[in-house]
């Protein structure tokens, strides 16, 4: 049996532990000073509470890094500077550049590195949700994470090239999602949003309702798309395009991060929050 140490059991890391966990892997995590609803997720999803994360690293043969993207390189040092000696995968969306540097840091501790990148909502039916896997050692990680609702395919190349599949496809979700967003608020603060939406409704039938579906799928989690949208800036850098389109969603998300708890905002609720107030 393989055991796998996940870090950490977030809304997305629990489901994809218990997915993996269905596959026959032992999972363990570390409870030591986590949150009432983080030890929940996990004793839900059937993880073992290993106590802290030196006790985690020393019982696994794959570490699994599932965490906000601004995290994942710190992560990736606490693991490091335990020695640990297997495998470290790391699925969180970041940059093809930062994938790398998370993979030299690993692999200075004694770690193989796989890279890997997140597509889908958390796996809890068949088809949804695709762990991508790149580099040494990612056919085997592959077969050890396709189970349950999860699938894991193999992308070809080496480290980052999961990484930059993940940057392609959340550009254009998330990012699409943003200016969205900005739109409605542009047209709020100049007074045209009535406007606008009579125009949609001839031309852009679908676009009332993805407006609303932006805001309210997206406004719990925007706390994690500011890092998210960063990391997709640098990448659209690093190859030489503009990356003012995702430091702009950057910053709609982080105006949004104001709806982390509690109900999930309306629409109008969401553009009041993008809007500053204008003097008068």
């Amino acid at each position: 049996m393989t055991t796998i140490g996940l870090l950490n059991p977030g809304e997305m890391g629990s489901m994809v532990g218990a997915a993996v966990r269905s596959g026959g892997a032992r999972v363990l995590w570390a409870g030591e000073g986590r949150s009432g609803a983080t030890r929940k997720r996990a004793s839900d999803a059937g993880l073992e509470d290993a106590g802290s994360v030196a006790s985690v690293v020393a019982a696994s043969d794959v570490i699994l890094s599932v965490c906000p993207p601004h995290a994942a390189v710190d992560v990736a040092a606490q693991v490091a500077a335990l020695r640990f000696g297997g495998i470290f995968v790391d699925g969180n969306a970041v940059s093809p550049a930062t994938a790398r540097e998370i993979g030299g840091i690993v692999e200075k501790g004694g770690a193989t590195f796989v890279d890997g990148g997140i597509i889908g909502p958390p796996p809890e039916k068949p088809g949804t949700t695709r762990f991508y896997v790149s580099g040494a050692g990612a056919e085997r990680i592959s077969r050890l994470l396709t189970a349950g609702a999860l699938e894991a395919p193999v992308v070809p190349g080496g480290p980052g090239a999961a990484s930059a599949l993940k940057m392609a496809y959340a550009s254009w979700t998330k990012g699409s999602s943003a200016l969205l967003l900005a739109v409605c608020a542009l047209a709020s603060a100049e007074g045209v949003e009535d406007s606008l939406l009579r125009e949609w409704q001839i031309s852009q039938r679908d676009l009332p309702a993805r407006s609303e579906g932006a805001a309210k799928s997206n406004a719990k989690k925007a706390w994690r798309f500011v890092g998210e949208m960063e990391e997709i800036a640098a990448t659209y850098s690093a190859a030489g395009l503009p990356d003012g389109f995702h430091q702009g969603a950057a910053e709609i998300y982080r105006r949004m991060a104001i709806y982390k708890d509690g109900p999930p905002p309306s629409l109008a609720d969401v553009v009041r929050a993008l809007t500053p107030r204008r003097p008068a």
